[in-house]
């Protein structure tokens, strides 16, 4: 199984930092909504009942704890107006950044800013996430397998959408050459969603078991850009361009790896997951977990609020 790289640096501590603990700033102003920290619940759900209840209740986190929100792919309640509900979550979150979603690759299916708006409109959202995912698709037998021609349509999506929109992966990364393409065209922000968490491809095998595929999915088991290396790359992309790290974070320190990486928010989807199952203080005790985890780690290498981390705060990092 792949690692997401982050177990290889390490941060340096300061062993006389000149802080009180007590005002380490951790907020930022990000698309004109004040996040208490640099916390993303990663886009997971939605388009099921199920799904409702558990929108809710991350909702209902977000709001409570400052942080930003993503929800998974409403595809399905673009082609069926009755599973919009299960994505009307501002009314739990009235302040909380949230972020709608939509797979990229459905522009070479009929959809275009209409349908963008419509998931926009669907949850009052501040931007829309433009996911990209083409090994999923493939090893998805009803998968949409034509990526031909997206960047000048994601071009059209940014200079028409109100909001702007952002471009994540689904679990394996985004190439240098590619986000720099889909920045230049207007995209406000990459998602890397690198390699060494969920494996999809894993997914796919247990989802639809077939015996003369399933050696095709085993085969992208490790497959794909290490979260931390993905973000190390990413950070030579001139103008310092919104990148947010997600794709196996384990814990407040590495979130504080990738904001010394260059990161501006870090998304956590399977510990969310698994808390939101227990109850709605069990997800908010996990999220002030990861909070204090990091400015505990700012705390020890003497860093006083988000913009003064840096790559000089790690060691380690030729080993990406």
């Amino acid at each position: 199984m792949i690692s997401t790289g982050f177990e290889r640096i390490r941060l340096i501590p300061k062993t006389l930092p000149d802080l009180d603990f007590e005002r380490i700033n951790t907020s930022l102003t990000l698309f004109d909504k004040q996040l208490a920290a640099p916390i993303l619940i990663s886009s997971m759900t939605g388009g099921t009942a199920s799904g409702a209840a558990f929108n809710r209740f991350l909702a209902l986190a977000a709001e409570e704890c400052g942080i930003a929100m993503g929800v998974g792919s409403q595809r399905a309640a673009i082609e069926d107006h009755q599973l919009s509900e299960t994505f009307n979550i501002r009314k739990f979150a009235p302040n909380a950044l949230l972020f709608a979603n939509l797979g990229a690759v459905q522009l070479n299916y009929g959809y275009g800013i209409d349908e963008c708006k419509k998931a926009v409109d669907m949850l009052q959202a501040d931007a829309l996430y433009l996911h990209l995912n083409p090994l999923q698709e493939a090893l998805q037998p009803e998968g949409n397998h034509d990526f031909s021609g997206l960047l000048p349509k994601i071009e059209q999506i940014c200079l028409s959408l109100p909001v702007p929109v952002l471009v994540k992966e689904v679990g394996w990364g985004i190439d240098f050459e590619t986000a720099k393409q889909l920045l230049e065209v207007g995209v406000a922000g990459i998602d890397v969603a690198g390699a060494g968490g969920t494996s999809w491809a894993k997914v796919e095998m247990h989802r639809q078991p077939d015996s003369k595929k399933d050696a095709i999915k085993l085969a992208f088991e490790d497959w794909g850009i290490p979260t931390a290396k993905n973000l190390l790359q990413l950070r030579e992309i001139e103008g310092k361009p919104l990148i947010i790290a997600s794709g196996g974070l384990r814990d407040g320190v590495d979130l504080a790896k990738s904001l010394a990486l260059g990161a501006t928010l870090g998304g956590f989807a399977r510990k969310f997951l698994l808390a939101a199952n227990i109850g709605e203080r069990e997800l908010i005790n996990q999220i002030e977990t990861i909070k204090t985890e990091m400015q505990t780690a700012m705390f020890a290498c003497g860093v006083s609020s988000l913009s003064e981390w840096n790559i000089s705060h790690l060691e380690g990092i030729e080993r990406l």
